[in-house]
C-alpha cells in the first residue's frame, strides 16, 4: 500500500469524528476538496479551506498509502459509511491554493473561554445580517480584529473571520447551526497559538489556522 492513494479508518468512532468534519466542508463548499496528510505512523490530518480566509484541520487515527493527497471531500464522505479502506482516486493537487501552516513551532500565547468566541460569533452574525449583501458579510466585518491575546513576547490578533471559521465548523460544542453561548460551559477552552507568520486556534472537535504575517494582514481594514 506504500504508493496506493488509499485512506484506512479502521476505528468507527475515527470515521465519524473525520465525516462529521467533512459534512461541516461541504456544507460550506459543496465543491470543497479536502488535502490529507499523513502524521506520524498512526495520524492522519485533513485540511479543508473554509471560505474566510482561513483553513480548518481535523486530526485522526488512520493509515493513508501516500504521504499527502488533495481529493474532493464528498468523496471521502461517501467511502467513510463503508467501513472500507477508500480509494481515493485521482489527485486533485492543482484544486488546492496556497501553503499549509508548519506541523511545529507553535508557540502557546493564552486560553481563552470558548464562550466568548461564540459570543463574538453571535455579534458578527447580527452585524452581517444588518450590514451584509448577497455576497455575504463586508470585508471590513470580517477583518476586523476582534480578540488580542498575548504573553510576554507576542501580541495575536484575532479577526472576525477567524472566529467565524472556528463556529461554522462547528469545533466548539454548541457553536454550529444552533449557536447559543448560554449551553457552553464557563470551563470550555479554546488555545491560541502562534508562529511568526501563523495563527492556529485549537477547539475541542479541531483547529483553525490563518497567516499572520507575509501574507493577509491581521490588521483591521
Amino acid at each position: 500500500m506504500a504508493e496506493q492513494r488509499v485512506l484506512h479508518v479502521s476505528d468507527p468512532a475515527e470515521r465519524e469524528n473525520l465525516a462529521t468534519f467533512l459534512t461541516r466542508a461541504v456544507r460550506l463548499d459543496p465543491a470543497a476538496v479536502v488535502r490529507i496528510r499523513r502524521r506520524g505512523d498512526r495520524y492522519v490530518s485533513g485540511w479543508v479551506a473554509t471560505g474566510f480566509e482561513a483553513l480548518a484541520v481535523r486530526t485522526i487515527v488512520g493509515e493513508l498509502g501516500v504521504d499527502d493527497v488533495t481529493v474532493g471531500a464528498d468523496l471521502v464522505l461517501a467511502g467513510l459509511g463503508s467501513g472500507l479502506p477508500i480509494d481515493l482516486g485521482y489527485s486533485m493537487d492543482s484544486a488546492w491554493r496556497g501553503a499549509l501552516p508548519p506541523v511545529d513551532g507553535f508557540a502557546h500565547i493564552d486560553d481563552v473561554p470558548a464562550r466568548t468566541l461564540v459570543e463574538l460569533a453571535e455579534q458578527g452574525a447580527q452585524l452581517a445580517k444588518e450590514h451584509g449583501s448577497s455576497h455575504g458579510p463586508p470585508a471590513s466585518l470580517l477583518d476586523q480584529t476582534v480578540l488580542t491575546v498575548s504573553d510576554a513576547d507576542t501580541e495575536v490578533r484575532v479577526p472576525m473571520r477567524v472566529v467565524f471559521a472556528l463556529t461554522a465548523m462547528d469545533f466548539i460544542p454548541h457553536s454550529g447551526d444552533k449557536a447559543d453561548s448560554r449551553r457552553i460551559l464557563p470551563s470550555e477552552i479554546v488555545r491560541v497559538r502562534a508562529t511568526n507568520t501563523w495563527l492556529r486556534i485549537d477547539a475541542r472537535y479541531g483547529s483553525v489556522a490563518r497567516r499572520r504575517a507575509g501574507g493577509i494582514s491581521l490588521s483591521p481594514s
